[in-house]
């Protein structure tokens, strides 16, 4: 059985008390030296029997009900005295208690996460790192006091945000991990609207955001406006990111707004960077998608001469690694070229369309008949 051991708080005089809170966007804990709340503790502390602490704990928090930090405390202690025993329930229980004596008390709040985690329970997980996320990110909000220097202020809010970074850290993470865990859509996308909203610059970012996409899509919750508006809030913060860029290319090819296709997918070529030598498996593939969504907007403005290079390059680069893209710049290479009467060329890349199996599948095989019915009638 875990051991339950009291944290240490800090004992004081009265006047620390207004100071710290003054000074900082994060809640401590301060129990005055010599207090009759002072008094109260150091009897439970010499209690050795840890279950008759529970008791006293309890009369300590009615006692001094008027002491948010008093209340904040003893719930704290008791909520790791029942997470101790196994009682995660009441551990969650009486923490949200001590939290709501003292809501912004980072200790607390990584404590509550741990008990979350031991019960399985990512949906408290999740509350307690996006409330951690906001008490974080309000150190740097804090006002100037007007007695303090520019330099002065600059060195408290970077000192303050050092004590802290180990419990941010911490939030930070296993907020990232409940969203990489979720299997729910539903879920997923609400905790990753908690996620950003608490840490907006989360150095998971762009893996948020990316799982935000997926769930978004096709084959989850399949909402095309809010996938839209996520990859262009994406964009706006990360102009580069990748899979925001064929999204919205994509989107826009199949809306019929070339010029916007075109616009995310060059760029999107020009983030991967296939020719790089050093351009691996993923680089490549992306650069294919974007190539052959640029080449099936030519082919909606009925540009086939223009489309024929972009699919080319398309098929090059998706060859061997996707077979779907591959057969989507096939049949698009079929098309253009059917549509220049070159109907060898169409014959020949049709013919390895028909090959592969999948949506593209049953129209490859119509094109392809189309085509050697022209090519007889030719001869």
């Amino acid at each position: 059985m875990q051991r339950w051991k009291e944290p240490l708080v800090a004992v004081v005089f009265i006047l620390a008390i207004s100071v710290l809170q003054a000074s900082s966007q994060v809640d401590r804990i301060v129990i005055a030296a010599g207090t009759h709340e002072d008094h109260a503790l150091q009897a439970i502390s010499s209690e050795p029997d840890a279950q008759k602490k529970l008791p006293m704990y309890e009369e300590f928090v009615q006692k001094f009900s008027s002491n948010a930090q008093a209340t904040a405390y003893g719930n704290w202690q008791l909520a790791q005295a029942y997470q101790a025993s196994g009682d995660l329930q009441k551990a969650l229980d009486y923490g949200d208690k001590a939290l709501t004596s003292s809501p912004h008390n980072l200790d607390i709040l990584v404590s509550q996460t741990s008990v979350a985690q031991q019960a399985k329970n990512n949906a408290k997980v999740m509350d307690y790192a996006a409330k951690g996320g906001e008490v974080c990110h309000s150190i740097a909000k804090q006002p100037k006091p007007d007695a303090m220097s520019d330099e002065d202020f600059v060195r408290k809010v970077a000192d303050e945000r050092a004590a802290v970074q180990g419990n941010c850290e911490f939030l930070e993470t296993t907020g990232f991990n409940v969203i990489t865990a979720e299997n729910d859509p539903k879920s997923r996308m609400a905790e990753i609207e908690k996620f950003t909203a608490a840490y907006p610059e989360s150095q998971f970012g762009a893996q948020v955001s990316n799982y935000a996409m997926y769930t978004l899509g096709p084959g989850q919750l399949n909402d095309q406006a809010r996938l839209v508006s996520f990859g262009e809030k994406t964009l706006a913060s990360d102009p580069n990111n990748l899979p925001a860029l064929l999204l919205l290319g994509n989107y826009y090819g199949d809306a019929g707004n070339a010029a916007k296709a075109v616009s995310y997918a060059q760029k999107a070529i020009e983030v991967a960077k296939p020719d790089a030598p050093d351009a691996d498996k993923a680089r490549k593939l992306s650069a294919g998608a974007a190539h052959n969504t640029i080449g099936w907007a030519y082919l909606k403005q009925d540009k086939s001469t223009a489309a024929i290079p972009e699919l080319k390059t398309a098929a090059t680069l998706v060859k061997g690694q996707d077979e779907q893209q591959y057969a989507r710049a096939l049949y698009g290479l079929g098309f253009a070229y059917g549509k220049l009467n070159k109907l060898t060329e169409a014959r020949e890349v049709l013919t390895e369309a028909v090959k592969i199996q999948g949506p593209l599948q049953a129209m490859s095989q119509d094109l392809l008949t189309k085509v050697n019915s022209a090519r007889a009638k030719g001869k």
